[in-house]
């Protein structure tokens, strides 16, 4: 069995209702450094959004025919996935409550269609306002939905932040699994935004590993010891820095002390609150997932092949996954059952 647990989706309707598409540019706020514009791709007649952080600097697309329920499903067949974890593909940051019970509705409506063949999380800023509540709520009891899709950071605020605290105490009363989404580029990002993959792909990685360490760091699962994180792009390539940044107790005392260690309470954080989904498996290259697994163990990460982006990532990706000098146990963990549990689809 194959799950993919990263398929985007995001509402084809906003590409045929003019006052949509304006209502979705216009929730962009410039002031953080982006700007959204439509256009239409070369040598076609589709329409596709394009968004830039900072301004100038193209860092997703939503093209036009690419969320199509049809061609989904005849794209899983080909690369033999029974389900599929929908989630909406970065525009976390700025999307207000209004349009995230249109994507929520949206989201929903596509999985009843899918007869089983997918499940969706919710959308919803992460503030704690009654009406963000309902939302969360409204979208667990009411649609369906298995858990929650965050960003990992709104505006110059990583999800740590005190301002988010509310929220994040219903969610740990609820005790919901969230996936934090990387954004297109960090809080920082100046020394990166002109070489495109530098800010395209790096970017997203620097992102999710500053998530990631700041939520070990500042207490986070402390507060709310009920969640579970699951972070894309592999945490940022996590597993390449864990050892680094929570190295074990020293053998030998040092009369100058540099660096925290021995910290078992963090270790124990990772080990019970934070889960990888490796995005895009093919990007990582054999020996770095090797590692991943390896260090992180493959209970901790989950496929997900970020589809629409390439489709080769979905249709060759549980192949590329197949062939890792890992067990067969270990495959069946990361390609299906870590989401089934995780999930709970």
């Amino acid at each position: 069995m194959v799950i993919d647990a990263n398929m985007y989706w995001f509402p084809e309707e906003v590409f045929l209702n003019d006052q949509l598409m304006k209502a979705f540019l216009a929730e962009i706020p410039n002031v953080n450094d982006v700007h959204g514009y439509e256009t239409t791709i070369e040598n076609t007649n589709r329409k596709q959004i394009v968004i830039e952080k900072p301004i100038g600097y193209p860092s997703l697309n939503y093209a036009q025919g690419d969320y199509v329920l049809m061609q989904q499903l005849m794209d899983m067949d080909k690369a033999g996935f029974e389900k599929s974890i929908l989630k909406i593909p970065g525009c976390f940051e700025w999307l207000t409550l209004d349009l995230c019970k249109i994507f929520n509705d949206g989201m929903a409506n596509h999985v009843k269609q899918s007869k089983g063949r997918m499940n969706a999380l919710a959308v919803v800023p992460p503030m704690g306002t009654p009406e963000c509540i309902y939302e969360l709520e409204r979208c667990t009891d009411d649609l369906g939905m298995t858990g929650l899709q965050l960003g990992s950071h709104y505006g110059t605020s990583y999800l740590d932040d005190e301002r988010f605290s509310s929220f994040f105490r219903k969610v740990n009363q609820l005790e919901l699994t969230v996936y934090v989404h990387h954004s297109p580029v960090p809080v920082q990002f100046d020394s990166i935004c002109e070489f495109n993959n530098l800010r395209r792909q790096y970017g997203r990685c620097m992102d999710q590993a500053i998530a990631v360490g700041r939520e070990l760091f500042s207490g986070f699962f402390e507060k709310y010891p009920n969640i579970k994180l699951v972070h894309s792009m592999l945490g940022g390539g996590f597993f390449t820095y864990i050892n680094m940044l929570f190295p074990a107790m020293p053998t030998k005392k040092e009369d100058v002390g540099r660096f925290e260690s021995g910290n078992k309470s963090i270790r124990e954080q990772i080990q019970n609150n934070l889960f990888f989904e490796m995005s895009q498996g093919q990007s990582w290259g054999k020996a770095q997932l090797e590692c991943a697994v390896s260090v992180l163990g493959a209970d901790h990460i989950i496929f997900g092949t970020s589809y629409p982006v390439k489709r080769e990532w979905l249709l060759e990706g549980a192949n590329f996954v197949k062939q890792l000098d890992i067990s067969d146990e270990d495959k069946d963990l990361i390609l299906a059952k870590n989401a089934q549990r995780i999930y709970q689809v």
